[in-house]
């Protein structure tokens, strides 16, 4: 609930303390991290004009931040005394919110520093101003950095506030100006064109091999599967009998598809989901958008389609509520996450977005881990999609893994090539990274086999957040000090279908080539794949343990590792000198063939650095759910 100005405007007269006396002298609390990385002395370009226009987001800490992170570690461990004694958002905001006093003084002292505020409520204060007003404010220096090939505004200096709001101010965002953007992890093509696989395919794992085409690693490889359904997901990862009824899963993206429930609907009907029952899918959207060309807002529509298609196939009795954000901006998706814990709209939340760990400031990640041990005091779980470009390397020249996939408080969802046989049968998974190698114009090989490197499960160690808890003794040291001596937080945790190859079908309003709208089904996949996937997944666990909430899964998750719950995925599950791969036929054009055919052999399991091995590894973390990972809810 927001916390409304106007009733607080007789605050100082009933005796608050007055932060607005000391905007700019006086003992003052630094903002750790407000100075952004790339802001060096050799990419200084000058300092930045006075009158530029500054938007800040002052995030606010609550009433006991050192609480909150306590007590959301204890109501999520199953060795807690306090474990599942969840607060409702009242409670949660009563114990751990921000307080209307703490609202006024920041509002306060911002106005003072020559500052104006345009909104607040029980999680920031936002306000705008020149640069001249936000650098007395924050006490620094707002000057000109090159990055990127690009100019941009940031801090000289550690941002601080006043010592008398140290207790109010969590983090400011808003005094750098690049871009805080997220970007959907998948391998979708644009939704406003029609996209169609070509066959030959399988209907399941192996069931047509490539026989008139060359050898892949000394055998005929067979061709990719169409797109695996909810039935053969399920079977693999052990639903059983469960349906997830009772329980609710939100999904957060950008925007919102116009053509969601009409899609969704006739996907179930065609692929053999359980019909949407009235309100079983609904959507909590913004009172309008922004940023939409800069986003590429109808890129987000296939995101959120493959999102709801993928919690339902996985859990069909599952309610569903999408919440869009306004834009792909870090600020917007906030908002966002803050509408789920704020109304409790979920208890398990899927999450199909990210960036690099190196384009996050620590002010961003603090105000996401309040959001995520918010939600976990309220037994809320956030999943989210570990990345698709492996170790980054390839992307962005630096080994990095993703963000908020990267958070303590937040359950990272790396990426597998799953093989489903004959009958539904679980075959075996590989970690997800593909090589591609074209067939070449003879027909007799291919060429530069084993090929280039394409996509993979994101994962590997933070160079930011330290090893929480629940990885101890679990993650290989040469994997949580891969950075250093001090041991970091390691992803993923755990690991879904991912590879594009071994993909799920999913169904979407297109534009058709005659330019008209039409239905279409096309193989997906990707960490984004993951994300719902596992999200589904614990929906069915919640129902097994009689509904009772799961929230935040990490510590429950590595308390079943070395047990019947998982797979235990490696990339070679025939045996250490045996390479797998499937054979792809693509139209060239995207839909049909009339400019021709193209065909590669993809193998799988080739993650860029990364390998799935025996034990944990950072391609599928703990593994991916078996048949005894639902049931073993039932028991708790």
């Amino acid at each position: 609930m927001a916390v409304t100005l106007p009733l607080l405007a007789g605050a100082l007269a009933l005796g608050m303390p007055d932060a607005s006396a000391d905007a700019g002298h006086g003992s003052r609390d630094a903002l750790q991290g407000t100075k952004p990385a790339w802001a060096t002395a050799s990419a200084d370009q000058g300092a930045a004009s006075d009158s530029t226009k500054v938007s800040v987001r002052v995030h606010l800490a609550g009433r006991d931040a050192k609480g909150l992170a306590a007590y959301a570690a204890a109501v999520s461990d199953p060795d807690s005394s306090s474990y599942g004694k969840f607060l409702s958002p009242a409670q949660a905001q009563a114990r751990f919110g921000a307080t209307p006093e703490q609202i006024e003084r920041v509002r306060q002292w911002l106005e003072a520093g020559g500052l104006t505020v345009t909104g607040a409520n029980q999680h920031y204060v936002s306000a705008t101003g020149d640069v001249a007003a936000a650098e007395k404010a924050f006490s620094t220096q707002l000057r000109n950095y090159r990055k990127g090939g690009r100019t941009y505004r940031a801090p000289s200096t550690t941002a601080s506030v006043p010592a008398g709001l140290g207790d109010a101010v969590l983090a400011v965002s808003g005094l750098d100006n690049a871009p805080h953007t997220a970007r959907h992890d998948d391998v979708l093509p644009p939704p406003d064109a029609v996209f169609r696989n070509s066959g030959p395919f399988s209907s399941y794992f192996g069931s047509k091999t490539a026989s008139s085409l060359p050898k892949a690693y000394g055998s005929k490889a067979p061709y990719a599967v169409k797109g695996y359904t909810g039935k053969q997901l399920r079977a693999a990862y052990g639903a059983g009998d469960y349906t997830g009824k009772g329980v609710t899963v939100a999904i957060t993206d950008a925007y919102a598809s116009p053509t969601i429930a009409k899609d969704a609907a006739a996907y179930a009907k065609r692929n053999g989901d359980a019909a949407y029952k009235r309100g079983q899918l609904s959507q909590v959207l913004p009172k309008e958008y922004t940023k939409t060309e800069e986003c590429g807002a109808s890129g987000w529509y296939g995101e959120e389609t493959l999102d709801v298609e993928a919690v339902h196939a996985v859990a069909p009795a599952a309610d569903i509520v999408y919440v869009g954000g306004a834009s792909c901006y870090d600020n917007d998706l906030l908002d966002s996450l803050n509408k789920v814990v704020d109304h409790h709209l979920a208890d398990i939340v899927s999450n199909s977005w990210g960036d690099v760990e190196a384009n996050q400031t620590p002010d961003l990640a603090l105000a996401y881990d309040h959001v995520f041990q918010m939600g976990a005091i309220e037994g809320i779980g956030f999943y989210f999609s570990s990345g698709d470009a492996g170790d980054n390397v390839d992307s962005t020249g630096t080994k990095q893994i993703d963000v908020p996939s990267n958070s303590a408080w937040v359950t990272s969802v790396g990426g597998t090539a799953l093989a489903v046989g004959k009958h539904d049968k679980y075959l075996w998974e590989t970690g997800w990274g593909t090589l591609n190698a074209p067939l070449a114009k003879n027909g007799r090989s291919w060429e530069g086999f084993p090929g280039a490197y394409t996509s993979g499960a994101g994962g590997g160690t933070s160079s930011t957040v330290k090893q929480p808890f629940y990885q101890r003794g679990i993650v290989p040291d040469s994997l949580a000090r891969a950075n250093g001596k001090t041991r970091m937080r390691t992803a993923p945790d755990i690991a879904a279908v991912a590879d594009p190859n071994t993909g799920f079908l999913v169904g979407q309003t297109q534009t058709l080539p005659d330019g008209s709208l039409g239905y279409d089904e096309y193989r997906i996949g990707g960490t984004s794949l993951a994300a719902p996937v596992i999200a589904g997944i614990q929906a069915l666990a919640q129902q097994a343990q009689h509904g009772r909430p799961i929230g935040f899964a990490n510590p429950a998750i590595y308390a079943r590792y070395h047990s019947k719950a998982y797979h235990d995925v490696t990339d070679h599950p025939l045996g250490a000198h045996r390479d797998l791969a499937v054979v792809r036929v693509d139209y060239v054009n995207g839909v049909d063939a009339a400019d021709g055919l193209r065909t590669t052999v993809r193998s799988l399991g080739k993650d860029a650095s990364l390998a799935a091995v025996r034990g944990y590894d950072d391609v599928t973390g703990v593994g991916t759910p078996a048949a005894g990972y639902v049931s073993s809810y039932r028991r708790r």
